[in-house]
């Protein structure tokens, strides 16, 4: 019995020893490990990564970007039976331990022995927040010491409360969602706060296999998980008898809830991101910055139906092409006929309330089709006679009579939903185009859609397709002549002009209607828009001056041509840039450089940046957001993106233009106001022209409005390439753009009064109703004199050809006309489109 007890002696000294020796072993391990880790004051300012998220003006979401979708909440605003659930399923012990639980850590690493592998971790909260903020997931036994040790560290530098509240909103729970805030709305779309007691159950049981156990990936595993949790709140007289049994039958609801976007702008978007982007990096993804546009999200909604409209009336104007694809639909009889059906419409793209369908009943008067969404719609025939003029252009015949002249049962077609529930045979436009809408004081964008459909084409065309505006920039030549003594009653010839050029040879520009016209009053030459008249005044100026007039509004010099065609817009310009060209005009002829970004706000909501609307005569001790130097946002005058920059760009014109009057204050040298491109005369006298467009020119179309103040220039190119129409009110200016993305002929008559105003009109048709008509505010030194139309003399007041006419003080005619009627209007009244040549 002795020797028993010597025996028993020994080998308890023996492990005391072995123990000590192990223990100091492991300590001074971990004193190696300690000063590559964390220290109290990082650990105190542990960041949460939150995504990007924009927004328009009146504070509709536009857009989220992020790796991990993250809404941070404090923990008072946690419901309080989702803390309960997740520490009786996670932590039951974490209010009374030290940041370990060693009786739970010392289980798992027998059961770890014994198993020979390293399933049970027995990691408490707060080891799993160490781990999830500064560890790798490995599964290591240093990886473990390491967040033994940052748990001591964490539990000193931190409170419980703060250790669960940055658990709850760090934790992955699967499908990107990172904290149970954000996983409320993948799983249910809910609040938080709005979830019951099943729900809050199933995302408790997540945090021990998201990706595995997740009620979207295996909704079994998520079942089995939240009958755990339930029992845990029973057993722990969470929740009562009545409930348990009650969540417990509870039937699966989770889905996964895609981010929901308040207002479709992806264009926009994507140009705010990038902005972000380049001032930030990929911080911009983590530190949960709010962004707030200049973007009206009624004006942007307005701008996209208007722009996809006009794009889709396009398309109908110039007929059906034919099937998108075919099919032997006897191929997919039998088993799971309509998810073989499905398969092969996948491999299409839709567009919204466009989808691939599969044709598979005709009748002599309707077809019946099977949809990408799985449904099977009816199209009648008044919803598919459109395509008889494709078909009637290919001699299909001069009338359809069946519905078997369109489309044949097996054809892959599309149809579009309309508002009344029926469909119509359809097919994606491959024209496309952009609409801008700017505010022309502040330069704040108030909309921007680049495209038909971002998904399809992420190209935007209004700032990175830069194309020919054609007439569109006539506006801008003849602000050049009136500042260089022409008058907007000038006579210039609209007669036939030969042309030579050293390099291009001999060149013959015409008027679209192949008319020629005799002297022609500036006034009547616009709005007519008369090509011969701009060659003419370029030629008068001089292609210098004229370039050194357009730099001012905002072209760029490098892509202005330096001979005649400049006259009928041979240059390139983006639709943004265009716009902010007539905003000009809208302004009173001082620039304001179009911004995006109204202002940037942290996750707390505190400022961050504001990037303000250019202002005038800024005070020079003006106190900056960014320090010493006040950054906007202005247009790169390449084919790309709005840059923030860091310095104030200077809009003054490059070429110093002077007003007509040479007065200080009207565009001067000595004028304090930098922002301005031409005198508030001139802009006043171009107003007055652009809206005699409307009144009886190629914009007259506008009339529909029934709106004064409205002012405007359709643009077409060369062989109906591009489409444009630009026009103004003193509130708002707005830019359309028509046309192919690789340049192609839109079709006969597919001027910019036919392809682009349209779009202008439905647009403006919503905005304007914001802005109530104001009393037109003629300038100083502007004065009126009774003119005959046609000769531009001084005329009688019972002219019948007279009207009233304004005139820069000093400019106004000196001649009269010798009788009433001597001189009447001989040339053709009819308004006349305009081309490039």
């Amino acid at each position: 019995m002795r020797t028993l007890l010597k025996i028993i002696l020994k080998l308890f000294s023996i492990g005391i020893v072995f123990t000590m020796t192990m223990g100091i072993g492991l300590a001074l391990y971990a004193a190696t490990l300690l000063p590559g880790l964390p220290t109290i004051e990082e650990i105190r300012e542990i960041p949460l990564n939150i995504p990007l998220r924009i927004y328009s003006s009146d504070k509709k979401l536009i857009g989220e970007y992020g790796n991990e979708r993250r809404i941070p909440l404090a923990l008072d605003q946690m419901p309080p039976l989702l803390i309960d659930a997740v520490l009786a399923t996670e932590d039951d012990r974490f209010y009374h331990h030290t940041g370990v639980d060693f009786p739970g850590l010392a289980r798992a690493a027998i059961n770890n022995l014994l198993s020979r592998s390293r399933g049970q971790g027995a990691s408490t909260i707060t080891m799993q927040v160490a781990r999830n903020f500064f560890l790798n997931p490995e599964k290591t036994y240093t990886r473990k010491l390491k967040e033994i040790l940052l748990a001591f560290n964490m539990e000193r530098a931190l409170t419980k409360d703060e250790i669960l509240e940055l658990y709850l909103n760090k934790i992955f729970l699967g499908h990107r969602a990172y904290g149970f805030a954000a996983a409320a709305q993948v799983y249910y779309g809910e609040e938080l706060l709005n979830l019951s007691l099943p729900e809050i159950a199933m995302l408790a049981g997540l945090p021990k296999a998201p990706s595995r156990d997740n009620p979207i990936s295996n909704p079994e595993r998520a079942l089995q998980r939240r009958a755990y949790v339930l029992k845990r709140l029973h057993g722990l007289g969470r929740i009562d008898d009545l409930s348990l049994e009650t969540a417990s039958n509870a039937p699966m609801t989770a889905r996964r809830h895609i981010t929901s976007v308040d207002i479709q702008a992806p264009y926009v978007s994507e140009m705010a991101r990038q902005l972000m982007y380049a001032r930030f990096g990929e911080e911009v993804y983590q530190r949960g910055f709010n962004v707030t546009l200049t973007i009206n999200s009624e004006y942007q909604a307005k701008a996209n139906q208007a722009l996809r409209k006009g794009l889709l009336d396009y398309d109908l104007r110039h007929g059906y092409k034919g099937p998108i694809d075919k099919i032997v639909l006897d191929d997919y009889l039998g088993i799971d006929f309509e998810g073989k059906l499905l398969k092969a419409l996948d491999a299409f793209p839709s567009s919204k309330e466009i989808l691939p369908a599969v044709v598979t009943q005709l009748d002599k008067n309707s077809f019946q089709s099977f949809s990408q969404r799985g449904e099977t719609v009816t199209v009648s025939w008044k919803n598919m006679t459109w395509a008889r003029q494709y078909l009637n252009a290919n001699a299909i015949g001069p009338e359809l009579t069946s519905a078997g002249e369109v489309v044949n049962v097996g054809d892959i077609v599309y149809v579009r939903e309309l508002a009344d529930g029926e469909w119509m045979l359809s097919q994606l436009p491959e024209v496309s185009g952009a609409l801008v809408s700017l505010n022309p004081e502040s330069g704040s964008i108030l909309a921007l859609s680049g495209g038909f459909d971002y998904y399809l084409s992420k190209f935007n065309r209004a700032t990175q397709a830069a194309r020919q505006p054609g007439s569109n920039i006539k506006p801008f030549i003849y602000s050049a002549a009136l500042a260089n003594g022409f008058t907007t009653s000038s006579l210039v010839s609209a007669a036939p002009i030969v042309v030579g050029d050293s390099l291009e040879g001999v060149w013959r520009p015409q008027n679209y209607s192949k008319k020629f016209f005799g002297p022609t009053p500036l006034r009547k030459a616009l709005s007519l828009s008369l090509n011969l008249v701009s060659v003419r005044l370029v030629r008068a100026i001089g292609i210098d001056n004229t370039i050194d007039h357009l730099v001012g509004f905002g072209f760029d010099r490098e892509q202005l041509p330096k001979n005649l065609s400049l006259a009928l817009g041979s240059t390139s310009i983006t639709p943004l840039n265009l716009a902010s060209c007539f905003a000009v005009l809208a302004n009173g002829g001082k620039r304001a450089p179009p911004f995006l970004i109204e202002k940037i706000e942290d996750a707390e909501g505190k400022l961050i940046e504001l990037l303000p609307p250019p202002c005038e005569n800024c005070e020079e001790d003006t106190v900056s957001r960014y320090g010493d130097e006040e950054p906007e946002i202005v247009l790169s005058m390449e084919p790309t993106v709005p840059q923030i920059l860091d310095k104030k760009t200077s809009a003054t014109s490059e070429s110093g233009a002077v007003s007509e009057s040479g007065e200080p204050g009207d565009g001067t040298p000595e004028d304090a106001d930098s922002m301005r491109a031409i005198s508030p005369q001139n802009a006043f006298l171009m107003q007055s022209l652009l809206k005699q467009v409307i009144l009886s020119g190629t914009g007259r179309r506008a009339l529909a409005l029934n709106r004064t103040d409205l002012a405007g220039k359709t643009g077409t190119t060369n062989n109906f390439r591009d489409a444009w129409f630009s026009g103004f009110n003193p509130d708002v200016v707005t830019t359309v753009f028509v046309g192919f993305d690789e340049p192609a002929h839109l079709g006969r008559r597919e001027s910019g009064a036919s392809a682009a105003l349209p779009i202008w009109i439905d647009f403006m048709g919503r905005v304007l109703q914001d802005f109530p008509e104001k009393p037109e505010v003629i300038p100083e030194n502007i004065t009126t004199r009774f003119v005959n139309s046609a000769s531009g003399k001084i005329t009688f007041a019972d002219d019948p050809n007279g009207y009233s006419e304004y005139f820069l003080i000093g400019t106004e005619p000196s001649n009269m006309i010798e009788s009433p009627g001597s001189e009447g209007d001989s040339s053709d009244n009819q308004s006349i489109s305009e081309s490039l040549f």
